[in-house]
């Protein structure tokens, strides 16, 4: 490919203003191929979110049946049952190549002993005044969306649906669209399901599987809690339907942020943006460095490897449109972008990089050194790749098993207490205007 595919700012204020730019939800721009799409799916020129809306619309309406019709629509997929039978899903365990098989079983033990370490405890204090506390119990039912648009995500079902069994949900449903060429889902999507344990696997996607696992249908039952990335019309739907089920977070297209000096190897730090790139022409890959040399090399990197690669289109279009090189001042300064920016991913190709941890205030995750390269963080690292994106790593976390979980405080104050503690309830109760809490504090008071 001519030229070079990924910009270089050296001008921090361009930059700021550009490649480092946080635009919110309802600003950023929609692709002319998506604006297409809508047009011919839907036979007029609708929003994003308008036509999110009218699919849930739809799908709160007529369930299971609406779903296949616009999996059909959208999809060009004509399914006679939605659902995927445990049985298929073992024959495709089979199917599948020892080498992948075990792969996916390395996966699956490191996330699982990653998130046995997390479970929250439940805990009761007993005292003079009798006991406070607080209970965990897990939610008893999840749906996990497993993108596979342009390629199929088996780690994503692994990286949602095993926590999830560590917290101990009781139902685990998860979803995924169709392969378009097959009707089928790809046999790594349905081996993953079988060696997560997933009790549901449904054939559907896009906001009609959001649809299903929000409101439920005449065998699909509705699901407390929806879970896992997806593309556009997937978060624009997880926003529409939070607070009929929860949701983990409105997650934007992948982003990784590298921080080298001049000691990374050029053909390192272009691999990893390359490698991050190829998920979406939306992704964001992003270099920061205070080495003008390392910049010039890693874009040179950047056109001899792309030549090799199989999504080269999408990884072009992610970097010339969402990608940059930041020459910075220094690596402090580095760092103080990288705070604002609040990446995904925050890789630091630097000699030492624990030297930098202490001033990272703001990542979904950090990956230290050339060893800890962000692929193995979306396979087999451990830790959930479901991370904040979209600047939300500011006040959100990493997926977990804080996320199938709910804490339930308990109160069981002695009857002395509650008349010692009553006095100070009615004057806040008075204070606020509320005559009937102040009444109820009165009586315990009394002793009525």
């Amino acid at each position: 490919m001519a030229g070079p595919l990924i910009p270089v700012f050296t001008d921090l204020a361009h930059a700021q203003q550009t490649v480092l730019r946080r635009a919110a939800w309802d600003d950023q721009d929609v692709p002319d191929v998506v604006r297409d799409g809508i047009r011919r799916r839907f036979g007029e020129d609708l929003t994003p979110t308008a036509a999110v809306t009218r699919v849930l619309n739809d799908v709160r309406r007529r369930g299971e049946a609406a779903a296949r019709e616009w999996t059909q629509r959208i999809d060009g997929v004509t399914l006679a049952t939605l659902t995927v039978s445990r049985a298929e899903q073992q024959a495709a365990l089979a199917r599948l190549p020892a080498a992948l098989v075990e792969a996916l079983r390395l996966a699956r033990e490191r996330i699982e002993a990653f998130h046995r370490k997390q479970p929250m405890d439940s805990w009761m204090d007993a005292g003079a005044d009798g006991v406070l506390g607080q209970l965990i119990r897990p939610l008893d039912s999840v749906g996990v969306y497993v993108p596979g648009g342009t390629a199929p995500l088996p780690s994503s079902l692994l990286m949602a649906a095993v926590p999830a069994r560590v917290a101990g949900v009781q139902r685990i449903v998860a979803v995924t669209p169709p392969d378009r060429a097959s009707g089928r889902v790809p046999d790594v999507i349905l081996a993953a399901a079988a060696l997560a344990g997933v009790d549901e696997l449904w054939a559907v996607g896009g906001a009609q599987a959001i649809g299903l696992l929000a409101y439920g249908g005449a065998t699909l039952h509705a699901v407390d809690k929806i879970v896992g990335p997806g593309g556009l019309f997937v978060t624009l739907a997880k926003r529409q339907v939070y607070g009929v089920v929860g949701i983990d977070g409105i997650p934007g297209p992948t982003e990784t942020m590298v921080i080298a000096d001049a000691n990374a190897r050029p053909a390192l730090v272009a691999a990893d943006l390359l490698a991050q790139a190829e998920h979406d022409v939306l992704a964001s890959a992003i270099l920061l460095t205070p080495s003008p040399e390392l910049a010039t090399a890693v874009q040179l990197e950047i056109g001899r490897q792309i030549e090799e690669l199989s999504r080269a289109d999408i990884i072009a279009q992610s970097l010339s449109g969402r990608g940059g090189i930041v020459i910075t001042e220094s690596l402090a300064q580095a760092v103080t972008l990288a705070n604002a920016y609040a990446p995904e991913h925050l890789c630091l190709l630097v000699a030492d990089p624990w030297a930098l941890i202490g001033q990272v205030r703001h990542a979904g995750g950090i990956f230290l050194g050339e060893g800890s390269f962000e692929v193995l963080g979306d396979y087999v690292a451990g830790p959930s790749h479901i991370m904040p994106t979209e600047g939300s790593a500011r006040f959100a976390s990493p997926l977990s098993v804080a996320d199938f979980v709910k804490r339930i405080s308990l109160i069981g104050l002695s009857l002395p207490a509650g008349q010692r503690l009553s006095a100070a309830a009615a004057v806040l109760a008075e204070a606020e205007g509320l005559s009937a809490h102040a009444a109820a504090a009165g009586q315990r008071m009394r002793g009525d």
